[in-house]
């Protein structure tokens, strides 16, 4: 399922971008998402973002060795939140 990144509504726009910073989170897991590549991720990174923005992102990219799955140690397992269980739809549930 591959998607134009053109077609993306503001909010999952915004979801790309925020896993696109974090470290852990590899580009498949955008991909398999979102149904985009990591060309288009990095052409969405860089329409989105300021240029000293996105020149910070895409060095902290080429650092990461762990930003894809093939080159990810087994060390690395899914992050996980200890207020996760609490989250849904990316909103805190009343409590």
């Amino acid at each position: 399922m591959k998607r134009d990144f053109k077609d993306l509504t503001d909010r999952e726009t915004d979801r790309i971008i925020e896993m696109a910073w974090e470290d852990r989170t590899p580009f498949e897991a955008i991909e398999l998402q979102f149904g985009l590549p990591e060309k288009d991720v990095i052409r969405l990174m860089r329409r989105e973002l300021k240029p000293n923005s996105w020149r910070l992102w895409r060095e902290r990219a080429h650092q990461v060795s762990h930003k894809h799955l093939k080159k990810r140690s087994d060390d690395i397992g899914r992050f996980k939140c200890t207020l996760q269980r609490q989250i849904t739809l990316n909103k805190i549930s009343k409590r």
